[in-house]
């Protein structure tokens, strides 16, 4: 039911992204850093980096064909992030364009495991690497569920 539904989407997909076809490679995503995302001094606010993160791993399922919305509406599942770990390294700044990665490393019964950078586009610098554990739960309790054997079928633990 997924796999079906995910090649349609693949084929149909209008995001910028790239179709992900290998689960173990990691994903890009480009970010342009504006105004509402900085203090005062023009550099990147520490929790605007979460919603840098938080939108990769949304063009990363887009890509993988697994549209967000559809998976509530259709099978009352959604993504909860559970924890993050974040080291910063250093600041992005107004204008900057960044780059942010996802690699999706483990899969649980329940939960997704992603190791996750963002780095500046022009020298490549990496500025945030970020672990993330997203739950997956029910759209209607937020109680965990399985994650559907066939929405990820060819990934493998590393």
């Amino acid at each position: 039911m997924f796999i079906a539904h995910r090649l349609l989407l693949a084929h149909l997909c209008s995001s910028p992204a790239s179709p992900v076809t290998d689960l173990n490679a990691p994903f890009a995503w480009t970010v342009r850093v504006y105004w509402e995302d900085t203090d005062a001094g023009g550099v990147v606010y520490h929790a605007s980096y979460l919603r840098f993160l938080e939108r990769a791993r949304t063009e990363y399922f887009r890509a993988l064909g697994i549209e967000q919305d559809v998976l509530r509406r259709d099978n009352n599942l959604v993504f909860v992030v559970r924890d993050v770990s974040m080291r910063f390294a250093k600041p992005a700044k107004l204008d900057d364009s960044l780059t942010v990665s996802v690699h999706l490393q483990e899969r649980r019964p329940a939960s997704l495991a992603f190791q996750q950078s963002i780095s500046r586009a022009t020298d490549g610098a990496t500025l945030v690497e970020a672990k993330v554990r997203a739950a997956c739960v029910s759209a209607d309790g937020f109680r965990p569920c399985a994650i559907p054997d066939d929405l990820f079928p060819e990934f493998s633990n590393p």
